[in-house]
């Protein structure tokens, strides 16, 4: 997380929203084998947890039930080039997104599994247009075996850390500049957001 605290934000809806849009992200494990990171969906579900699933074969399966991890959803970023400024000190920077949340991991049983995927299939599926796919469309037998070679977990957050660095602590003037040179260079979804959350700092 960014030391500056003009860059963390505590919405939770906010939060959510992010984890909601981004779908996808790190859970990071310290285990006896050394420092481990799975790559995986992630799901924010009515319990307030976060749901994911590994491959049964992945490193992280043995350890993470009952363990302390560390889950990580990153956002839009792009790069500010310092020729954006008319403050010729300025130097370039890198503007992004990103949240943690760290928490008690638990192991789903058989049925909790399941129920996951159809709740990411459902969460995934209504982003896209036309009819949803579900998960009684796979033959029993095939989803029976697919079950058998994924694990499911939930993590229960206990403290989210964010960082939303988003040009808070530059003056309006000098923000639109770099608002309108990261849309000319292709970074249009961190622009959106330093419209919409990089209010400047007050006294900055």
């Amino acid at each position: 997380m960014h030391p500056n605290p003009a860059f963390r934000h505590d919405d939770r809806a906010l939060f959510a929203q992010l984890i909601g849009e981004v779908g996808f992200g790190m859970v990071f494990l310290a285990t006896p084998d050394g420092p481990r990171v799975a790559h995986t969906p992630l799901l924010l579900r009515e319990n307030g947890r976060i749901g994911f699933h590994l491959a049964r074969g992945n490193a992280l399966v043995r350890h993470l039930d009952a363990a302390t991890a560390l889950v990580v959803v990153n956002g839009p970023d792009g790069y500010v080039s310092a020729r954006w400024y008319t403050d010729a000190g300025q130097v370039p920077t890198w503007n992004y997104v990103t949240l943690e949340g760290e928490g008690t991991v638990s192991r789903l049983d058989r049925d909790g599994l399941a129920a996951l995927l159809a709740d990411v299939s459902a969460h995934n599926e209504a982003r896209i247009p036309g009819p949803a796919w579900t998960m009684d469309k796979v033959p029993p037998a095939t989803m029976s075996r697919l079950l058998d070679a994924i694990v499911g977990f939930e993590i229960d957050v206990t403290a989210w850390r964010s960082t939303f660095k988003l040009s808070q602590n530059k003056p309006a003037a000098e923000r639109d500049r770099l608002i309108d040179g990261l849309e000319s260079s292709g970074s249009g979804a961190i622009a959106t957001l330093m419209r919409v959350l990089g209010s400047p700092v007050v006294g900055q």
